[in-house]
């Protein structure tokens, strides 16, 4: 349990008071935090909040949207961008997950854009260094690649990440997003050996896809996914941080919180917790 975060993403119907609150009470060590929650009480309303339960934040989610071409876009994007790693530094973690964008509206050019992102990563690299937070480039499943994040495998992620101090870019394993992938093995072994890996995300990938495909995330052990070996992966590879269960499900957000963490709990001691060893 020492590992355990909720991402708050998966009480979405609480408040940021309700869910820290939640997570503390289950006995949680930490969250995962959004920014549209901490906004919501402000930045230092947040600290305190987290501060007081006796919680750590184990990412802060998100920044990133770095596709755009044009000028005032880029420019939106930087500015967004600075100003989340400063919430992250505030909020004492020291990761923030970036969800690096889609294609813009028109353009067909993936290649184009993911020259954009590497771009964009190295103008941010100093204000990061500066607060003292990485980001963490989350590859998102294929079916996302047009819409939220033209990275799709970990290999890509690393390939981004390479030119940079592992503590200055780093990447996540979210097992919804790299499950399919049959060079996981060796994307998550090389991660391991440049000590890229800041955050270890768990949910399942639920069929039949929603018809928001963002809602397929499921519970664990609701899904398709085989935990054990990723996990094992991730272990081996050296990680020892948090693991954070993140879930965008509707029927889990109408399911009374108290249900939710502790069916949470239920299946990190079954699925992810054995393979930690």
């Amino acid at each position: 349990m020492g590992r355990l975060s909720l991402n708050i993403a998966t009480t979405k119907k609480l408040n940021l008071a309700e869910a820290v609150d939640g997570a503390a009470r289950a006995g949680l060590p930490a969250v995962g935090l959004w920014r549209d929650r901490v906004h919501e009480v402000g930045l230092d309303g947040a600290a305190k909040l987290v501060r007081d339960a006796g919680l750590r934040v184990s990412t802060l989610c998100r920044g990133g949207f770095l596709t755009a071409a044009d000028p005032a876009g880029i420019e939106a994007a930087m500015e967004d961008n600075r100003a989340a790693l400063d919430e992250a530094a505030a909020l004492g973690t020291d990761s923030l997950v970036m969800v690096v964008g889609g294609l813009p509206e028109g353009d067909v050019d993936l290649a184009a854009a993911r020259r954009r992102v590497a771009d964009r990563i190295a103008d941010l690299v100093p204000h990061a260094r500066d607060r003292g937070v990485r980001l963490v480039l989350e590859p998102l499943h294929p079916m996302y690649a047009a819409d939220r994040a033209v990275i799709s495998t970990l290999e890509q992620a690393l390939d981004l990440a390479a030119p940079y101090p592992a503590d200055e870019v780093a990447v996540v394993v979210d097992t919804f997003h790299v499950f399919w992938d049959p060079a996981l093995p060796r994307a998550v072994e090389r991660a391991g050996r440049e000590g890229r890996i800041a955050s270890y995300q768990v949910c399942d990938f639920n069929l039949p896809i929603a018809a928001d495909a963002l809602l397929s995330r499921g519970m664990m052990g609701d899904g398709v996914i085989d935990f054990a070996p990723i996990t094992r992966m991730v272990t081996q590879a050296g990680y020892t941080g948090d693991i954070e269960v993140e879930i965008f499900n509707a029927e889990l957000w109408d399911t009374p919180a108290e249900s939710v963490l502790q069916t949470t709990i239920d299946r990190y001691r079954t699925l992810i917790l054995p393979h930690l060893h």
